[in-house]
């Protein structure tokens, strides 16, 4: 560890020989980049490619942190997606100086070494290289927007309030639905640009719309989410950066700025039960050059703030009767009904974004008893940690009954990301129903 230390050390006082311009870098420039870094920072770094695009170019995703190479206990997995409108190209620069920003600094400036060491985190640059190597520099154009076939990706996802979503998955969404299923991701954001605002869930009419906003249970984490990025950036709490724009404390509900389906934001929160909101952080889709500068400027506090809200709320474990870490075991927290049940991932572990106060979470599993326990739940970003809370299940004796329920199937939602809301339906009328003869039972 001390040799670990002291190399980064030295490294983080030399002139980077990777450092970077601003300028639009292509594909083959952001890939000669990030292996640079990789082989420069590789205990805190690890690159890899979730996928490729349709013209075969890699979707390369560069994970840091103090074990990049494998998930561990405890430690949420936090990431940023740039450039999924090709021709909205300002993400993809900001995350390049965000790689850059936290490789050099790491050990040496305390909130970087904090983030690093608490957390980890992935950077997709461009999840469209295609679509930006056929973009122009031009503030509002659609040149490039769309993938190499033609198609929006941020339209492209299953929908869970659409039924008749059922087009062809882009080669770029499959490798991002594929990435959900081997990481259990508990907050990010996609870049995007051509206003100034964070928007958040629905981006579609879900089961409820309030005062023109279409509502998720975790409405207030969300709130909070988008200001957090909001009012860190130097002017996007304004909420008028961009010509005859007007969006109260620089934030937006989607579904009430404008109505869309199959968006990523919705599709991370109800299928792969990760906060996600849209950040739009450039009044000009593609602005000239010498305009990047004070734009990261501008978003480098907001970008930093907003990682370290990946420790809200209460992470755990849940075991069996046995001790053993248990897959698929429903999370619920009273008074937020999840259209999808937040469950264990592979690991056994849960991850549940919320505000400081009291709740009352209560874990469901087949052939064990339900357990309810109340949690005080302090604000986590503050000690970089999460409040922890493990449950040990009890066998319940009519285990054989329970188990015949259609809920006791170990599959889970994300293997089968192609499900449509019925599927849905169903998973919670399965799990209301083992909920409901648990409890008779126990009574």
């Amino acid at each position: 560890m001390i040799v670990l230390m002291l190399y980064l050390f030295f490294w983080s006082w030399l002139p980077s020989a990777h450092s970077l311009i601003f300028q639009y870098h292509d594909s083959v420039e952001i890939e000669k980049y990030l292996k640079g870094i990789s082989s420069t920072y590789p205990s805190i770094t690890h690159l890899h490619s979730i996928g490729q695009s349709v013209e075969g170019r890699e979707l390369w995703v560069l994970i840091l942190g103090q074990h990049p190479r494998e998930h561990r206990r405890g430690i949420p997995e936090f990431k940023y997606v740039g450039n999924m409108h090709g021709n909205e190209v300002v993400g993809r620069v900001l995350l390049l100086q965000l790689i850059d920003y936290l490789t050099s600094r790491y050990l040496t400036d305390p909130l970087v070494t904090r983030l690093l060491n608490s957390s980890r985190v992935h950077i997709l640059p461009s999840m469209n290289p295609d679509g930006f190597e056929s973009s122009k520099p031009d503030c509002m154009n659609t040149v490039g927007r769309y993938n190499k076939k033609g198609v929006d990706l941020n339209r492209n996802f299953p929908d869970a309030f659409d039924v008749n979503n059922n087009q062809e998955r882009q080669k770029e969404v499959k490798a991002i639905m594929n990435w959900l299923n081997t990481e259990t991701f508990v907050l990010s954001a996609n870049l995007h640009g051509g206003a100034v605002v964070a928007s958040y869930p629905y981006d579609n009419r879900g089961s409820g719309v309030q005062e023109g906003s279409s509502v998720t249970p975790d409405n207030d984490v969300f709130i909070h989410l988008a200001k957090t990025y909001s009012f860190n950036h130097t002017d996007m709490y304004k909420g008028n950066s961009c010509p005859g724009s007007n969006f109260p404390n620089g934030i937006t509900n989607g579904f009430q700025w404008y109505s869309l389906s199959g968006g990523m934001q919705d599709y991370n929160y109800v299928w792969a039960h990760c906060f996600e909101i849209t950040l739009e952080i450039s009044c000009c889709k593609y602005p000239q050059e010498s305009e990047l500068p004070a734009l990261w400027e501008a978003n480098k506090p907001a970008l930093l703030a907003y990682m370290k809200q990946v420790h809200l709320g209460v992470k755990g474990v849940v075991m069996d009767s046995n001790g053993n870490l248990v897959q698929n075991a429903i999370i619920e927290v009273a008074g937020r009904t999840n259209l999808n049940p937040f469950k264990t991932d592979l690991n056994g572990e849960y991850y549940k974004l919320l505000m400081p106060g009291t709740y009352t979470f209560t874990v469901i599993y087949p052939g064990h008893k339900s357990t309810t326990e109340t949690i005080s739940v302090p604000y986590g970003p503050d000690t970089f940690s999460a409040v922890t809370q493990n449950f040990l299940l009890q066998k319940l004796d009519f285990s054989a009954l329970i188990t015949q329920l259609p809920m006791a199937t170990t599959t889970s939602v994300k293997k089968n990301p192609e499900n449509n809301s019925a599927s849905l339906l169903a998973n919670a009328v399965t799990a209301l129903t083992a909920l409901i003869i648990q409890r008779q039972l126990l009574s």
